[in-house]
This record gives C-alpha cells, structure tokens and sequence, in this order.
C-alpha cells in the first residue's frame, strides 16, 4: 500500500521555509550568517514544538501557526528548554517576520500572519537603558514642522539617528563625506569609538531626506569637508545638550496624543529603541552587536539588560558553540525540521 499523498499546505509550509532561508533571508541588505542562524533556530524551534503536540509532516499547514499555537510554542519554550522571556520575544518576531514573508507570497497565509501579531511578547523588567515604542518614536518624528528649515533639519537628524542607531557623537559631527547616498545600499560611514569606523545603511526614504537636507542646507556641490548639521550660530556641531533639549521638546508635545512616549526622553533612547526594534524583526543578536559597533558581544547583552542566563542562551546560538541542550529530533527524515530542511 502506497504512503499517504500529503496535502498542498503540507507541501507549501517546507516550500516557504526553504525559500525564505535560501532566497529571502540573504537578499536583506546588510544581512550575516548569524541573523540566518537565528530565523533558522526559530523556525526549528516552532517545528520541534509541533512535533511534540503530535503534528506530523503531511498535518503541517497555515492552521498549525494559529494564535493558539504560537502562544502554547512560547510557553513551551519557557517549560521545555528554559528560555527567558527576552529569548522568547526574539524567537517570536523571527516567526513573525517568516510568516509576513508567508502572507507575502501565498494570500491563504495572510490571516495567519495577522493572528501572529496579536500574540503579546513576554514582560521583561529593569531594563537599565529605557527605549521607546514604535508608537513613541513615530509620535515624536511627527512633531517637527516641516514648513521651516530647522524642522525639516530636526526630522532629517531625528530620523537618521534613529534608523541607524548611531550614538548621538557619531553623527553630530559628520561631513559629506561620509554621506554615501547615491548607490544601491545608501549609507554612512561614522566614527565610533576609538576613530573606528562603521558602515549604517540607510532605507531609501532615509538617504532620500538626508540627500535633500544637505542639498537645502549646503547647496547643490557642497564641500566633502562641509558639515551636515552645523550650529547655525558657530559653524561648529550641534552640541549634545542641544539636541537632547530639541528632543525633550518634541517628545513633550507628542506625549499630548501617546503616553508611551517617556517624560525624560533624550537622543540615545533612540538608538536603544532601533536596536530593540531590531531585536523585535527577528535580527540576532550578533547582528546587533555589529549595527551597533559594540567590540564586545557582552557590551551588547549589558546594553539590552540581558542576564547572565540569558547570555548563555544567546552564546549558545552562536556558530560553533553549544549550550548544552540534549538533540531532541534526530529522525531526520520523517521528522518536521527534516521536510523542512532545518536540520543542522
């Protein structure tokens, strides 16, 4: 007797897993082996727990990535391997991202996706370095009046700061330059600590507003020694108290419409805002570490307020280490990481 035909999701849920890791993943600008490792530790995880709820290989369809499942996968997590709340955060926004790439490609995944995002990411206290919502940072950016010069100039900074998470002395002081907008992966090159240098790319909105600002402020063929924000008083870069104070101002106006905007907001919460929001989109922490210019790993696991369990975790997830946990599915072909292709 012939085995089982498997149905069409069965086939389509390996067929989107391949091509998300093969095609998708390494088609992101800027990516690393280790933000591939982490969607695919994810994506193993969530197949190792549905094999323990006895789904097998021709079951595995959109309806095995309902609310219900991802919000019993957490708590497996947590029971079974013994993850944090901050590891569990990680894991799910690198199943989400997945499933958008899913809800891009197969309309009957839509749904899915959609249920996933009212999955609630697991409480995490005492943070050391207080960041902002989404919600925070939109409502502060759309503060600025953009009918005069120095809102636009306000926007333009605000923004770029943000979406590149650079420190507030990095990109005070930078000259055009280092402003490389005009090719494939926009981007800018800044000065990090100890005069090393690091590469931020820029989404095209970004490098589209940055370019404009410098056109507006500097002329059409500016200087490459010219600075891109300059004191209009001294010449010189805007101080850091300068800029704190315009955010303060910013953030005060825009707390009137979300009160998640925090009272005491200054400029280097948005550079820990990107990089939780970083953290959010399933990008592993090496990666971080390397967007954010930490020498150091363990710089970057004390600037998430990581704890010493939780490190262990994530150096666990690193290529050639191991955190000590048993292999628990070792039928490589019959099993759900097998059809998958996420065996190691």
């Amino acid at each position: 007797m012939g085995a089982r035909p498997e149905s069409g999701e069965s086939r389509m849920i390996p067929r989107l897993v391949r091509r998300f890791l093969s095609e998708h993943v390494p088609g992101v600008p800027g990516p690393s082996p280790h933000t591939l490792r982490s969607y695919r530790t994810a994506l193993a995880h969530y197949m190792d727990y549905l094999e323990s709820m006895g789904v097998t290989p021709d079951g595995l369809s959109g309806d095995q990535f309902s609310r219900e499942r991802i919000e019993g996968w957490i708590a497996w997590l947590k029971a079974d391997r013994g993850n944090s709340n901050d590891t569990c955060n990680v894991r799910l926004a690198a199943l989400r991202t997945f499933l958008g790439y899913c809800a891009s490609r197969e309309p009957s995944m839509v749904d899915v996706y959609l249920s996933s995002k009212l999955v609630r990411r697991q409480r995490t206290d005492g943070r050391k370095v207080t960041g902002m919502s989404r919600e925070a940072v939109a409502a502060i950016l759309a503060q600025p009046d953009t009918s005069t010069a120095k809102g636009r100039r306000d926007l333009t900074f605000l923004s770029v700061m943000y979406c590149t998470a650079c420190r507030l002395g990095e990109l005070a002081p930078i000259t055009v330059e280092q402003c490389r907008l005009d090719g494939a992966k926009p981007h800018i090159v800044v000065r990090g600590k100890g005069g090393v240098a690091r590469v931020c790319y820029l989404q095209r909105k970004g490098a589209t507003m940055l370019a404009r600002h410098i056109a507006e402020t500097l002329g059409e063929h500016p200087a490459p020694s010219e600075l891109v924000f300059p004191s209009p008083s001294t010449g010189r870069p805007l101080t850091g108290k300068a800029w704190d104070k315009t955010i303060k101002r910013y953030a005060g106006m825009a707390r009137a419409t979300c009160p998640d905007v925090p009272e005491d907001a200054h400029c280097h919460q948005l550079r820990h805002a990107m990089a939780s929001h970083w953290i959010e989109d399933g990008v592993s922490i090496v990666e971080v570490q390397h967007l954010l210019g930490h020498k150091h790993l363990s710089t970057t696991m004390r600037y998430l307020d990581i704890t010493v369990t939780e490190k262990s975790d994530a150096l666990g997830r690193l290529p050639g280490t191991d955190a000590g946990e048993e292999k628990r599915w070792k039928d490589a072909g019959g099993s759900l990481r097998g059809v998958c292709g996420l065996d190691d």
